[in-house]
């Protein structure tokens, strides 16, 4: 009874003001092992990231001008992007626009700001001149330039056209600049549309990143235990991670919102043993249903 009164007082919200150093320390953690940020430090090189990530580092390489990656919402194309840049030598300069939306003479002036460069005036051709000078100096200098755009897939079509002008700044017998596509199946899609058959042709690099397989479900919850420094007293038995894979669908961020949720409860509980009532009851929160059926019968 005071079990299931800790869980239900834990997954309502009954504990949102308990410092996290608390919760961390009963877990014996340096950190909470399931954020959802995009930090490169978590990565876990499943079969599929891996291969992605060994795209990306031979489009950059071999300078194959524009890239393309793809995967469902929170399968971890941020993240593998974050570590890309950690991996990339001084000689290799990036710029990472996240703001995808942001008006066209905007979004020039967001990239040359990532590049470190200082705008002169707020002018297309001014900006482009400034941008085609710093990539001729780079490449004077021996050095790739990369430009990563995440949520790609929310670029209209005339801003896909404008970024591919961008790729038009090249000498004789190469790219000037790399640039990475990242986004959500859609982008895929419309890549694919006609009116942007230039654009297509011109993607050397396109890899669409899937979900987690099952036996990988249990390696990442284990491998982000093990980074937020777990001494492997934190138990997921066998059905718990069959229920969480069922819940994901290998999913790395939803993977995450349910061990979050599962570990809090468990600190509540006073319980290192993460039991399948825990998560199914994590998982229903999740859902609404557990909100639903409190507010329901609160009226």
């Amino acid at each position: 009874m005071q079990a299931n009164f800790c869980l239900q007082y834990a997954l309502e919200g009954g504990i949102i003001n308990t410092p996290a150093i608390m919760y961390r320390e009963f877990f014996g953690l340096k950190e909470k092992p399931f954020n959802v940020t995009s930090d490169p430090n978590f990565l876990f090189l499943s079969r599929v990231h891996k291969e992605a990530f060994s795209h990306l580092l031979y489009g950059i390489r071999e300078r194959k001008g524009f890239l393309e990656i793809t995967g469902e919402v929170g399968a971890g194309k941020t993240t593998l992007c974050r570590a890309l840049l950690n991996q990339l030598d001084r000689n290799t300069k990036s710029a990472f626009i996240f703001n995808s939306t942001l008006p066209e003479l905007q979004l020039l002036q967001a990239i040359l700001e990532d590049f470190g460069l200082t705008v002169e005036r707020k002018n297309k051709g001014i900006l482009l001149r400034q941008l085609n000078i710093f990539l001729i100096e780079e490449l004077s200098q021996g050095n790739n330039v990369i430009l990563i755009i995440d949520e790609a897939q929310n670029l209209k079509p005339s801003m896909l056209e404008e970024i591919r002008m961008l790729s038009n700044l090249e000498t004789e017998k190469e790219k000037l600049f790399q640039i990475i596509l990242v986004g959500q199946p859609e982008l895929k899609n419309k890549l694919n549309s006609p009116n942007l058959k230039q654009l297509k042709q011109r993607i050397g690099v396109r890899f669409h990143i899937t979900p987690l397989e099952k036996d990988e479900v249990e390696q990442y919850i284990y491998h982000r235990l093990k980074v937020a420094g777990s001494d492997g007293r934190i138990h997921f038995p066998k059905d718990v991670l069959e229920s969480i894979c069922k819940f994901s669908g290998g999913i790395p961020r939803l993977i995450n919102m349910v061990c979050d949720k599962a570990l809090l409860a468990a600190y509540v509980m006073e319980t290192r043993q993460i039991t399948l009532p825990i998560v199914e009851r994590s998982i229903q929160e999740i859902e609404g249903v557990l909100y639903h059926e409190h507010y329901t019968r609160s009226a």
